[in-house]
């Protein structure tokens, strides 16, 4: 909608991983180092860990872009899945054929003959399972396994888990000892830094075609500690800010615009109008109730009554707030 407005060909801030927009700040050059240097080795595993929204996935499409020759990739997105399921996934992705009815045991044979064949064609295969922290300990165990497929030098099967940060916790539970064992290289991805949120920002404007400064250093500012340094967020902030300096036809964002964007994207002003009026219930409520029971001294009965009374007025009160009923219910 505002592309054209400000010069651009596409939106520059799109929540879809696109290796185009792919920016190498200080840590994702260190990152793309680490990933590299799985796709090179033949033996343990990578891993590389980050917050939601750092930047993994889009990391790894561009490595997919740079593979140097003679380099297969099992690339797993959903490995939330049985071992025999995972199994078929990446024959899948390597297009090996095997029977849909066939037991884990013969997939696993199958995987085995074709990675032999590559490797005596002087191929190498990598596995790399996205969204890794939603294996089973059961299914990581097995991923383990899959490092056993070897020939009296070399490891057939090169492996790259790619996860948010409970991956690390996982990993460290004494039934998976082993795995851990094998990680050769390790990397989390942390928030950006304001540096780099601001080399982020003018990156992606430059990349979808404008070359001028759009957003203000006081709205850089505010786009860095607003979104903590996290490139989806950046991106879901900038986008709305665009939005709103274009709505108002202004050729700048400033660190208002960026504010009145974070408030619509997480909804803050709607909650904000009833957290006021609810503190001032709650508080009355309290002071009411501190009188029913110094009231219960003297008359039980109607002391339980009037609280009773005043149980059904307070939700009363909170069935006026959005989505209450719903989150009562369940």
């Amino acid at each position: 909608m505002y592309a054209s407005y400000f010069n651009l060909r596409e939106s520059p801030f799109s929540i879809t991983p696109n290796p185009d927009y792919f920016y190498l700040s200080e840590q994702h050059r260190e990152a793309f180092a680490h990933l590299i240097y799985g796709f090179q080795q033949d033996a343990g595993f990578v891993l590389l860990t980050g917050e939601v929204g750092a930047g993994k996935t889009t990391l790894c499409r561009c490595i997919m872009g740079v593979l140097p020759e003679g380099v297969d990739v099992a690339l797993i997105l959903n490995p939330r899945i049985s071992e025999r399921e995972l199994l078929g996934m990446i024959c899948d992705e390597l297009h090996i054929n095997y029977p849909k009815s066939s037991t884990k045991k013969n997939r696993l044979d199958r995987l085995n003959e074709h990675l032999l064949q590559s490797h005596a064609d002087g191929r190498r295969t990598v596995l790399l399972i996205d969204e890794a922290q939603t294996l089973s300990d059961r299914a990581l165990e097995h991923v383990r396994l899959l490092t056993n497929l070897e020939t009296a030098k070399h490891k057939l099967l090169q492996i790259i888990l790619v996860g948010q940060p409970e991956l690390i916790e996982t990993l460290d539970k004494p039934e998976l000892y082993q795995l851990a064992q094998r990680i050769t290289a390790r990397f989390h991805l942390r928030p950006l830094p304001l540096r780099d949120v601001e080399g982020y920002i003018d990156h992606r404007i430059q990349t979808a075609g404008n070359r001028e400064r759009i957003f203000t250093d006081a709205a850089i500012r505010t786009v860095a500690r607003l979104s903590n340094g996290t490139p989806r967020l950046i991106n879901i902030i900038c986008d709305r800010s665009l939005l709103g300096a274009y709505a108002s036809e202004k050729t700048k964002v400033t660190a208002g615009m960026v504010h009145s964007a974070a408030k619509q994207v997480s909804g803050r002003n709607r909650r904000r109008r009833y957290i006021r009026p609810l503190v001032y219930a709650a508080m009355a409520m309290v002071v009411a109730l501190l009188g029913v029971g110094i009231y219960y001294r003297a008359d039980p009965h109607s002391a339980a009554t009037i609280a009773q009374g005043m149980q059904v007025k307070l939700m009363e009160w909170l069935a006026l707030i959005p989505g209450f009923r719903a989150n009562a219910g369940g």
